[in-house]
């Protein structure tokens, strides 16, 4: 359930900061190329932040 959630969460950020880039700033892909680091780095690494999160929040494996 935690690996929907943050996948989830992911790319909603992404397709929000796209819509932002598109209709009020270019600057709002910045954004979306920190998610994608993120999720690079999550892969690489085994490490989420976000699951850590929504561990302590109580949200099932």
């Amino acid at each position: 359930m935690r690996n929907r959630v943050v996948r989830g969460i992911a790319g909603t950020f992404i397709l929000i900061s796209l819509i932002l880039a598109i209709y009020v700033n270019q600057n709002w892909l910045w954004f979306t190329a920190f998610v994608g680091a993120n999720l690079l780095q999550s892969s690489l690494t085994k490490w989420c932040l976000l699951e850590d999160i929504l561990k302590k929040f109580g949200v099932s494996e």
